[in-house]
């Protein structure tokens, strides 16, 4: 039976929040770990750029493999994957183990990248196909953020009271984050229900055969759509940029504060209450999209995070750089659901998994050259002139919104439906 709207929210909901809680209890200590055992901070930037390339090897084949074979056996496939993945980060001591590590990282984020979402917005389309996909989107966004806040907080808790002894500090938060990923694993055999009879359901061999053909059919979509290459030319700054909060806030506080160990008790709450934000901004954006129309708004998000990482960079003290460091996250909380609504716009069922990766797919590989070129411009300069560096990157991409901008206008002098549109009727680009 399919599920109606109201249910594929909630069961969306529920498997976004399981997914990304173990995210939560990594965050803090994802930089700060390797550092503790020897790594320096030039090798933690190259063991994070294996995964973004395996991610940029494997996004679009994963992608098509999850239109094609279906959004939850794909998804289960990554569990899998993350499990392994997070079990040796709680064993690696050296870089190779590093570099292992997040290699998987990066095959469990090829697989992860879209069947989720992609799923629930196929089931929403189908029970209801005028939905604001908005809506949902800025509530799985909400979600998202809210259980990555409420990890990050439990991870520092664990790193501030230490209660076991004969467990490294830092590795509690790895520990946690392998048991709760089996559950996440076990609710999405249980909750993601998927329904693909007839021609389109296909086991696995006959869908590795035809991820080709995806891929190239999705590719097709983006080069022939102006909207779509301009939407994923925003990705790509953005994946450069997002290293600065991602990866340097956590150095940059230890750098203001003079200690690498108080630095990771901090980013346990400081980490949860930025996530708190960005739930709070991805809930509250649509009031303000509502006005002024989903485009624009997204582009005013990017310049205001580009402003804020700067601010990371150049306030001194503790106060102004969580501060700034929460107004980065508001505003990041906010712009995800926006981009997420103009791409669900411009794609159908068939191609939408792949669309999601192709998106993830700059975003991925542009954050591996983000963190190798600004760890590296941190080394040789300072935090500060990486953070400023990071934060102009991000707020460049703002003109990148404008042919969604007009799109957007265009549907709401036609009266359109913000729904998603066949292949055939994309307008080529001129």
């Amino acid at each position: 039976m399919s599920l109606d709207a109201r249910a594929a929210r909630w069961r969306y909901l529920v498997l976004l929040g399981l997914r990304w809680l173990p995210v939560g209890f990594l965050i803090p200590i994802t930089v700060l770990l390797p550092l503790s055992r020897g790594l320096s901070l030039s090798q933690v930037g190259i063991a994070f750029a294996a995964q973004g390339v395996l991610v940029l090897a494997l996004e679009l084949p994963t992608g098509g493999l999850s239109d094609s074979w279906g959004r939850r056996p794909v998804l289960l496939l990554s569990t899998i994957v993350g499990i392994a993945a997070i079990g040796l980060l709680v064993v690696a001591d050296s870089f190779v183990e590093f570099l292992v590590v997040y290699a998987l990282q990066g095959v469990y984020r090829a697989l992860d990248s879209g069947p989720l979402e992609a799923w629930y917005v196929d089931a929403t389309l189908a029970a209801e196909p005028t939905a604001k996909l908005e809506r949902g989107l800025s509530a799985g966004s909400a979600m998202l953020s809210g259980a990555i806040a409420v990890g990050a907080l439990a991870s520092g808790g664990l790193i501030a009271l230490d209660p076991f002894t004969s467990v490294d500090t830092l590795t509690l938060p790895v520990l946690v984050a392998v048991g709760l990923t089996v559950v996440s694993a076990v609710a999405v055999a249980i909750l993601m229900t998927e329904h693909r009879a007839g021609p389109d359901r296909t086991g696995l061999l006959a869908s590795v055969r035809k991820v080709p053909r995806t891929v190239r059919e999705g590719a097709g979509l983006v080069r022939g759509n102006r909207v779509l290459l301009a939407l994923i030319g925003v990705e790509l700054f953005w994946g450069f940029g997002m290293v600065t909060f991602e990866g340097l806030m956590p150095v940059r506080l230890a750098e203001v504060v003079d200690s690498t160990d108080r630095a990771a008790a901090l980013m346990g709450p400081v980490s949860s209450a930025a996530w708190f934000a960005s739930a709070a901004g991805a809930a509250c954006i649509t009031v303000v999209s509502k006005r002024l129309g989903i485009a624009p708004t997204a582009a005013v998000t990017r310049v205001l995070q580009g402003l804020a990482v700067v601010l990371m960079g150049v306030l001194a003290g503790p106060v102004g750089l969580v501060v700034a460091y929460l107004a980065c996250y508001t505003i990041h909380g906010a712009s995800n659901p926006l981009h997420a609504t103009l791409l669900h716009r411009e794609v159908t069922a068939e191609h939408r998994s792949t669309l999601i990766s192709l998106n993830s797919m700059v975003s991925q590989p542009a954050g591996a050259v983000g963190t190798v070129v600004l760890t590296a411009l941190a080394d040789g300069t300072s935090i500060t002139t990486a953070l400023v560096a990071g934060g102009v990157v991000l707020a460049v991409a703002a003109p990148l919104y404008v042919p969604a901008w007009r799109a957007e206008r265009v549907r709401r002098a036609g009266g359109a439906q913000a729904v998603a549109v066949a292949p055939e009727d994309v307008a080529p680009m001129r």
